[in-house]
């Protein structure tokens, strides 16, 4: 056998074990980051109706702390995305910039920085697919910049 069909094999065989991983994908299983720029890395996260449970992560790929470029993912109608912006930023950091008890928070992580990692997982039930869900960093100033549309169904 040559040596580049050798390499065209391996390759072959790597992709074909490669493959079952990407496959099986939890699709109710969400990841997105924030950086140090205030930017989402997703514009949009969509998850299926048939989900039980949602999960999203959210990673921080930047390296400033949590008090001087802190991101969160806030769940909410999209009618309410400003106000509840607006709520969070009287809430304080000890709050996760989300003011306690806002009922129009239908889901959210904690504040994390640079290196950190957090998660949220909610009932699907909470959500009616087809509706207009809209998902940001309710860090002072950051929806201007860290926001996107969740979509479900």
């Amino acid at each position: 056998m040559s040596r580049p069909h050798n390499t065209l094999t391996a390759a072959a065989l790597l992709g074909a074990l490669a493959l079952p991983m990407f496959a099986h994908a939890d699709p109710c299983k969400l990841e997105i980051s924030g950086n140090d720029q205030m930017q989402y890395d997703k514009q949009q996260l969509t998850a299926p109706a048939s989900c039980k449970d949602i999960t999203v992560t959210l990673h921080h790929n930047g390296k400033l702390p949590k008090e001087a470029m802190g991101h969160n993912w806030v769940l909410v109608n999209a009618a309410d995305v400003a106000a509840v912006a607006n709520a969070g930023m009287g809430a304080g950091l000890a709050n996760n910039y989300v003011a306690p008890g806002d009922k129009r928070v239908l889901a959210h992580t904690s504040t994390i920085g640079g290196g950190e990692t957090t998660s949220v997982t909610f009932p699907a039930s909470t959500l009616k697919a087809g509706a207009q869900y809209q998902y940001l960093c309710t860090f002072p100033g950051h929806n201007a910049l860290m926001h996107g549309t969740f979509k479900f169904g």
